[in-house]
């Protein structure tokens, strides 16, 4: 098997805007390429696609504007996670000797029809995720007297490492007051417990380490991996524990020979502020019993290590394009390239990603 590293990132800036997916794909993909001094299009001989958005033929369209003939070209959609498992997909295809550079670029739009799972019936008229969040919501205060100012301060957090990410939708600040104000959508979910759906791109190159050193200097080397997906109705799930992460997230220590002790830094999924909550919890991070104090501790320390770009509800959440995102971050962060957010001697990073409630979680480890 061939090891297999990122050597290149490129970005649009996520936006509130409705926009044309094609254009933010070419961008972010373009910006990609042109960050690697010496490589050309013809090098490249994969070219994946992440989006929910209904367009077909997406990754054939963009080989086209890019003028790529790639021998391995296809989209994936896997809803929250779609970007991070087509990153996985395409170390897979690497690693297996079946192409040697790959483009993943993903992308969607402000208005992207892929929120909600219309064949799972179970959740009946409660179909759109804030109702899966409230109820993770309800069995996280319940089983671990979770405060409502706890969980506004991963929303303060996050909105505050927001700040000084240039491809945010939003660099303004919110106060753990502001956000316990907002509006109530449902019983425990007020609106600045959500990530926002937007529009936007982002694209990374991978290559086995026969090409790595020949395009970059300081390869980030992907040496740990790990999916599962238990189901997909929600109601086979048990809300007070997300197991996809749990099996995921161990398959990946094992395979990077770490603990989660050894992490320096993690892009974790906060769709909505419990999720990180679990997340840090399954993950190994901290305990469930402990999780809200560690995320308060974070932020009062101003320490940056867990969603140092300001995940998902600072951020923004295109989905098909927030596991790539995910993965720019913790790569910029190994290579010492994140300016105001970065971590100081970060050797080890981490990325997390889950679809509908949990059903499915992608975690891999990163290493410089």
């Amino acid at each position: 098997m061939n090891d297999v590293a990122i050597i290149g990132t490129g970005q649009t800036k996520f936006s509130k805007e409705e926009a044309d997916i094609e254009k933010l794909l070419f961008e972010s993909a373009n910006n990609c390429i042109k960050s690697i001094s010496n490589c050309s299009v013809k090098d490249i001989d994969g070219v994946l696609v992440s989006t929910n958005n209904n367009s077909k033929y997406m990754s054939a369209i963009l080989s086209e504007l890019l003028d790529i003939k790639p021998r391995i070209a296809h989209s994936i959609e896997h809803l929250c996670s779609s970007g991070t498992n087509a990153i996985i997909s395409a170390y897979s295809y690497i690693s297996s000797g079946l192409a040697d550079i790959v483009l993943v670029s993903g992308v969607d739009s402000a208005t992207n029809p892929g929120q909600i799972l219309e064949w799972d019936r179970s959740r009946g008229n409660l179909e759109h995720p804030i109702y899966w969040a409230s109820m993770l919501t309800k069995a996280h205060k319940r089983k671990f007297q979770t405060s409502e100012e706890e969980l506004a301060i991963v929303s303060a957090k996050n909105h505050k490492h927001a700040m000084n990410n240039p491809h945010a939708y939003s660099n303004e600040p919110k106060t753990i007051s502001e956000i316990m104000n907002s509006k109530q959508i449902t019983d425990d979910l007020r609106i600045m417990d959500c990530s926002r759906s937007c529009s936007g791109s982002s694209s990374v190159i991978l290559t086995s380490e026969k090409f790595a050193k020949k395009f970059s200097d300081n390869p980030i080397w992907i040496s740990g991996i790990g999916q599962k997906t238990t189901s997909a109705s929600f109601t086979k799930n048990n809300i007070n524990e997300i197991q996809s992460t749990q099996i995921a997230a161990n398959s990946a220590y094992k395979m990077a020979h770490i603990l989660p002790n050894d992490i320096d830094v993690a892009e974790v999924h906060d769709a909505f502020s419990v999720c990180e909550l679990m997340a840090i919890s399954e993950l190994g991070i901290t305990s469930g019993e402990n999780s809200g104090e560690f995320v308060r501790n974070l932020f009062n320390t101003e320490d940056k290590m867990v969603n140092p770009r300001g995940g998902l509800i600072g951020a923004g959440h295109p989905l098909g394009a927030t596991g790539v995102s995910q993965v720019i971050e913790i790569t910029n962060q190994l290579q010492g390239k994140s300016n105001k957010r970065q971590i100081d001697n970060a050797r080890i990073g981490l990325i997390h990603n889950m679809s509908a409630a949990g059903t499915s979680s992608s975690v891999m480890v990163m290493k410089n």
